[in-house]
């Protein structure tokens, strides 16, 4: 009986898909032929007005996607189908965490210290009349902006000028001289100021910056420079606290006896006395500790890694890359340097997709990382992807201006450590898989500044090609729906020009 019932209930669903099969073949018979009724009694004027409605709508869904996507740097249909769609379908975005070696504390001490587009004085600018107008002599090309010399006239004249100008007639000559902008000009006022005072440090200062053409030239001028300037420091240390103008005084003194330390430093580096430049700088920072601002700690770090010396190098940054200073490109990239190079000469892309990445190399990566979250500029410079031009007088911390400094001077300290470049080649691309949208929000650092490309065009010149980021790049259903509008209005031309055919093709 058991075996009966089986068999007859088997028999019965047989029979009741069967007769649904036929039920669903005779209707799906009966709808196409309906369809092929209806499609052969329409007219041209119908496909005409269904292809112009379609266009129609297709253009409109594009017009809002452009503007949504300005606005936002998204697509609507890709953010409504990411955050509503995917989890209703059991789908959820990965979203990576936070590298525990960078506390949210960075982030929040960078966004309060760190305000958006400020211009900054490039620590290792190079010397006017040596280096700047020899390329210029030599390729014909304005290395220069007005922009970027118009703020450094504005420098000079902070930096070198003060109320008490007047008791002296070489000072009043150099404050005109700071304002000049013919090169000659400045140089024969420079010349002026010397005929009335022998001893006026600007003044050598003015040449050993701009009429000096070799870096030894420059080089003895800045030592008529310190004489003078060391002598006039200690007269006004001894009055400063005499009036006010004194004490403005003495902090004009102090800025032009930096000033030139910074640069005679910068000349022994240049002409290959890299020991007694590392030296001079160390002693500038101990003496003026508090002019932290100046950033002789990148010169500094440059210098050391020039030497090979990579535990100096760490202790500098030990010192200086902390949450209540703010970052540069210097720091970050030569805190990557570091971890990469303990790394990077047995880093194999294919062995570590194998094995898995090691505490070192997980370490190596991160500190990448978080140095192209800052500026990620740098990287196409540093793999040679983009040419360099010479760096400006003043940077866009974050910007293509602060890349191009930095790769100007660092790039051969990438290239001496084996497989450094390699693996930053394999992993840079990684973090704006890691970053959300840069514009709205950051990860290790506050949110990128959207204003960095007008600032950088000012401080570039004309024939570099400036680096934009983020580069926004059209979303796919951007894409899409301009090629359906597209596509559409195709269609309704070619109806409305040859409706008969279109018609048979419709059928058909």
């Amino acid at each position: 009986c058991y075996v009966f019932a089986l068999y007859f209930i088997w028999r019965c669903l047989i029979k009741s898909y069967l007769c649904f099969s036929i039920l669903l073949v005779k209707s799906l018979f009966l709808f196409l032929l309906t369809v092929t009724v209806f499609l052969s009694t329409l007219t041209p004027k119908f496909y005409f007005a269904l292809t112009v409605t379609s266009s129609f709508i297709s253009g409109l869904i594009f017009v809002f996607e452009w503007w949504h996507f300005r606005k936002y740097g998204t697509s609507f249909i890709e953010q409504v189908s990411v955050s509503h769609l995917r989890p209703l379908i059991g789908g959820a975005e990965n979203s990576p965490p936070a590298p525990a070696a960078f506390s949210a504390g960075e982030n929040e001490a960078s966004r309060q210290s760190m305000p958006e587009c400020k211009v900054w004085r490039n620590p290792l600018n190079l010397f006017r009349g040596a280096e700047y107008s020899r390329y210029m002599w030599v390729t014909g090309k304005e290395p220069l902006t007005y922009y970027d010399m118009n703020l450094s006239a504005q420098d000079h004249q902070n930096f070198f000028t003060c109320d008490t100008d007047a008791l002296r007639p070489s000072d009043t000559v150099m404050q005109k001289a700071w304002r000049e902008r013919n090169p000659q000009a400045r140089i024969k006022a420079a010349y002026q100021a010397l005929e009335l005072n022998n001893d006026c440090a600007t003044a050598y200062v003015l040449l050993a910056e701009e009429e000096a053409t070799t870096i030894v030239d420059a080089e003895k001028y800045f030592k008529q420079a310190l004489k003078a300037g060391e002598m006039i420091y200690r007269k006004s240390q001894n009055c400063h606290s005499q009036s006010p103008q004194h004490e403005a005084q003495l902090r004009r003194d102090t800025n032009v006896l930096v000033y030139v330390k910074r640069r005679l430093a910068m000349c022994a580096r240049k002409l290959g006395r890299i020991r007694e430049a590392v030296k001079m700088m160390r002693d500038l920072m101990k003496e003026f500790p508090l002019l932290s601002m100046l950033n002789i700690h990148e010169n500094l770090l440059e210098a050391l890694l020039e030497l090979q010396a990579y535990a100096d190098v760490q202790a500098v940054l030990a010192k200086y890359d902390d949450i209540s200073l703010p970052k540069s490109a210097a720091i970050c990239y030569t805190a990557a340097l570091l971890k990469a190079r303990a790394v990077s000469e047995r880093f194999s892309p294919e062995t570590a997709s194998k094995r898995g990445l090691s505490t070192a190399e997980i370490n190596a990566v991160e500190a990448i990382h978080r140095a192209v979250e800052f500026n990620p500029h740098v990287p196409k410079y540093l793999l040679e992807m983009k040419s360099l031009v010479l760096p400006p007088e003043h940077i866009l911390k974050r910007g293509d201006s602060e890349a191009v400094a930095y790769a100007f001077f660092h790039l051969q300290h990438w290239k001496r450590i084996e497989g450094a470049l390699n693996l930053l080649h394999c992993t840079w691309e990684g973090t704006f898989r890691m970053i959300p949208y840069p514009l709205e929000k950051g990860h290790l650092f506050y949110p990128y500044p959207s204003c960095t490309e007008t600032a950088d065009r000012e401080l570039l010149p004309t024939f570099h090609e400036v680096s934009v980021y983020p580069q926004k790049e059209l979303p796919f259903f951007i894409h899409f729906t301009a090629g359906l509008c597209s596509f559409s209005a195709m269609l309704a031309l070619l109806t409305h020009q040859f409706p008969e055919l279109m018609v048979i093709f419709a059928k058909a």
